[in-house]
């Protein structure tokens, strides 16, 4: 391992395991993870990254499972977890402390087969219901963008795909590696160009955990620049994925 970790497992791990929260749904991107069809245990980029984090402490892992990255969010002040992945925006600057970006992302909407909806200025418009998942940057920033109409955030991704299934969302709004890898399941269905939402996916741990916030930022720069991270987001069908520069931070 090249990096030198010299704070204690206490530290880094206050229970015994390195406890990791990850988001998990229906989708696979930097942030969501989905089960694994034959196990029923979590798979995608952050449990990918929470193992090689474990293994290079001399950890034993913890997953902890949330709904959302807005109640991974929620849970901070809990100690209920001790690092995480998840979209930076200024509102989560004040309940976590972020490391480097491990991911450059950016958000838009998917619509349903048949939709007049063209571009994202066309989401715009009085009476089209758009929908995604509360506490999350991508709907704190539509709402910022919307001004003809607003944005109803769910408590999970199933239950927005629902609606959007049923023919409730005239919108989704979602991260692109999200909606790419959902679009097979809504035949017509149309991932708009453009974005109205662009920041970087980043490690964080609980506010004040500065010294387990060094180890981890240092091991997630190795992990960018020694190609790793873009192997694990291959790995996942993620090949159209931006890795963040060594140094990225939002």
């Amino acid at each position: 391992m090249k990096t030198d970790i010299n704070e204690s497992l206490k530290v880094l791990a206050p229970v015994g395991s390195l406890r990791v929260a990850i988001a998990v749904g229906s989708a696979v991107s930097a942030v969501w993870t989905t089960r694994d069809a034959e196990t029923g245990e979590p798979r995608g980029p952050t449990v990918d990254l929470a193992r090689l984090i474990a293994a290079r402490i001399g950890a034993p892992l913890t997953l902890v499972e949330y709904p959302s990255s807005g109640a991974i969010i929620a849970a901070a002040s809990t100690g209920a977890w001790d690092v995480s992945f998840t979209p930076v925006d200024a509102e989560r600057k004040q309940v976590v402390d972020f490391g480097p970006n491990y991911f450059l992302g950016e958000s838009t909407y998917m619509v349903p087969a048949g939709s007049s909806i063209r571009g994202i200025e066309d989401v715009d418009r009085e009476g089209v219901r758009v929908y995604g998942v509360e506490n999350t940057a991508t709907i704190r920033s539509a709402r910022k963008s919307l001004t003809n109409t607003t944005a109803v955030g769910l408590s999970n991704l199933e239950d927005a795909l629902e609606r959007f299934r049923n023919g409730e969302v005239d919108a989704l709004a979602l991260g692109k590696e999200s909606l790419q890898s959902l679009l097979s399941q809504f035949p017509g269905a149309r991932m708009l160009d453009g974005h109205f939402h662009a920041t970087g996916t980043a490690v964080a741990v609980p506010k004040g955990h500065t010294k387990a916030l060094e180890v981890f930022s240092s091991i997630i720069e190795e992990l960018k620049s020694d190609g790793i991270i873009r192997k694990i987001f291959n790995a996942h069908g993620m090949e159209a994925a931006t890795v963040a520069p060594v140094g990225s931070r939002s």
